[in-house]
């Protein structure tokens, strides 16, 4: 293990992640007579996550129950979000009992519903496609319906474009319905738990978040507890629930889906990363666009958590797992107190020894098999994180205030997916001429970035992620940054030229957000978040791999 910062992991830690996540070694797909849906669920491979209870005392303990509890309804609610039918088919598959049902169901379960989100969200039970909108919007109204509806009601702007309002139909008009009322049953059961957890909680900081966010679920308001959230101070339980993400709501990306974390803090790992959150300033000032684009304003706070996952739950478990999260993502928040950057320990550890290393081993040169580190591979995802803080947010537009997200609409999340991860090489060069690694970590950032493209894309180039990842791989191999040998079929980065290569792509991207140029965003995405010839010999020939794992909670066991 290299000895600097960031990676002064304790041999107790890597021994206790390792223990903690066991995974199935291969891909049983080739065996004979299985079934096409048993196959579709063998492209996650379970998982078993743990975390060490030791860390927590009585009360924590109680504390994590309750959020564990809040987080199972989650789930409830996020289904409901995905589909408006989801309830009703999975009460179908669950009172069947012949075989193909179970595993329709299985697989129900990991999609949260029955569409699959590695295949372009086709359905893989029944016939009907996903409604762009999700369950956000009737499902008949077109995008032209929506504009002319706030163009001849301007009043209903504010409330249409909310993330926490649905939008319902009355015959011939629309109308806003916010979350607080259209989820109140359950939301009630959460409120409950919530303020239970309270109870227990001994660290002044997150009892004021669980209330400020019991109130949240009344109010329809998250400003305040989002505040709180980043205020925790001296804690041991990090947990985030309620609406956060907008990738579910394809139409505009307006609308935000319910999800959950619920994980334990581990105090020495996460003392090691402050470090980076005094490089924010100069991260900014270092974004390869003019001055006048950058943002400065966004909060200086930007704490940075190891943790050791205990439950995920709604937008957060849904097919692909998370490495780790960025939030929140409300600009005012950003502005006055910065963002926080959760990152899943225990999910990285099982993500690197059974999905990244066997795809390296498949798609690198075998020259540039030596750079593929945990190292490369955690403190990517790190500043990947670190990045979605930085770099346009609000902006001005034909004279209008607006924001990134606002502007771009629904090629929003790749852009911004995309932008993180360019960032997140380009930052992390960044910080070696800073001194906080040392100059060889070069290689090990572009080189197990590469590797990790092919993870990435393998969910699907629809999804945000997997999108932006492939924008990335066909630029720079315009560019030549990036070069396939046909004969070997394998891939390996060009040294020399991807750091120009890297520079300009960051360049074109933020200027997208910073113009908050929609047209320009989609011919970008048009041009290369397609699946480019070599491309797609890549991921043919990682076909006997499983493409993620699947999750099984230790605290779902006790």
């Amino acid at each position: 293990m290299k000895k600097y910062f960031i990676l002064f992991l304790t041999t107790a830690f890597l021994g206790y992640a390792l223990i903690g996540c066991k995974t199935n070694n291969a891909n049983e797909n080739s065996k004979p007579g299985k079934s096409e849906m048993q196959k579709k669920i063998d492209q996650f491979a379970k998982t078993e996550v743990k975390y060490d209870a030791s860390l927590l005392d009585e009360n924590q303990k109680k504390i994590v129950h309750n959020l564990y509890e809040a987080a199972k309804i989650i789930d409830k609610i996020f289904l409901t979000q995905v589909y408006s039918k989801n309830p009703e088919i999975k009460k179908e598959l669950t009172a069947a009992k012949d075989e193909k049902s179970k595993e329709i169901l299985e697989y129900f379960n990991i999609m949260f519903g029955p569409f699959d989100r590695l295949d372009h969200d086709k359905p893989f039970y029944g016939k009907e496609e996903k409604p762009l909108g999700a369950n956000f919007y009737p499902e008949d109204m077109t995008k032209e319906e929506f504009a002319n509806w706030i163009k001849n009601h301007p009043e209903d702007e504010e409330s249409f474009t909310s993330e926490y309002t649905v939008i319902k139909r009355n015959g011939d008009s629309l109308y806003a319905v916010p979350y607080a009322e259209e989820y109140q049953e359950d939301l009630t059961k959460i409120i409950a738990y919530l303020r239970e957890a309270a109870e227990f909680a001994d660290n002044p900081t997150l009892k004021k978040y669980l209330l400020a966010r019991a109130k949240s679920f009344e109010t329809n308001d998250y400003f305040e507890s989002d505040m709180a959230w980043m205020d925790l101070k001296d804690y041991r339980i990090e947990a985030v629930i309620g609406p956060y993400e907008v990738y579910e709501d394809g139409l505009f990306n307006y609308k935000a889906s319910y999800e959950a974390f619920v994980t334990i803090v581990d105090p020495a790992e996460s003392a090691k990363l402050k470090k980076f959150a005094s490089y924010l300033t100069d991260i900014e000032k270092n974004l390869p666009i003019d001055d006048k684009y950058k943002n400065f304003d966004r909060g200086s706070e930007s704490p940075i958590v190891v943790v050791q996952e205990v439950y995920a739950a709604g937008d957060a478990k849904a097919g692909v797992q998370t490495l780790a999260f960025n939030l929140p993502n409300d600009e005012r928040v950003r502005k006055a107190k910065g963002s926080k950057k959760v990152m899943l320990k225990n999910i990285h550890e099982a993500k690197f020894e059974k999905l990244l290393k066997p795809i390296a081993e498949i798609v690198l040169d075998s020259s540039q098999l030596k750079y593929v580190t945990f190292d490369g591979f955690f403190n990517h995802t790190l500043m990947h994180e670190i990045s979605h803080g930085v770099g346009p947010g609000f902006i001005t537009v034909d004279g209008r205030k607006t924001e990134v997200k606002k502007e771009l609409k629904e090629t929003y999340s790749t852009m911004e997916e995309c932008k993180a991860d360019i960032l997140g090489m380009f930052n992390n060069a960044f910080m070696i001429t800073k001194g906080v690694y040392p100059a060889s970590f070069d290689k090990e950032t572009y080189a197990t970035f590469l590797a990790g493209i092919f993870r990435s894309i393998r969910f699907g180039i629809n999804e945000a992620h997997g999108g932006g990842n492939a924008i990335i791989y066909n630029y720079l191999l315009a560019k030549g940054a990036y070069e396939y040998n046909e004969k070997t079929e394998k891939v390996k980065v060009n040294f020399e030229k991807i750091y120009p290569a890297l520079t300009d792509l960051a360049h074109d991207v933020l200027m997208l957000q910073a113009e908050g140029n929609y047209e320009g965003a989609k011919k970008f995405i048009a041009k290369y978040a397609v699946l480019s010839p070599s491309m797609k010999t890549l991921i043919g020939n990682l076909s006997g791999l499983p493409i993620d794992i699947k999750p099984v909670f230790q605290i779902e066991e006790n």
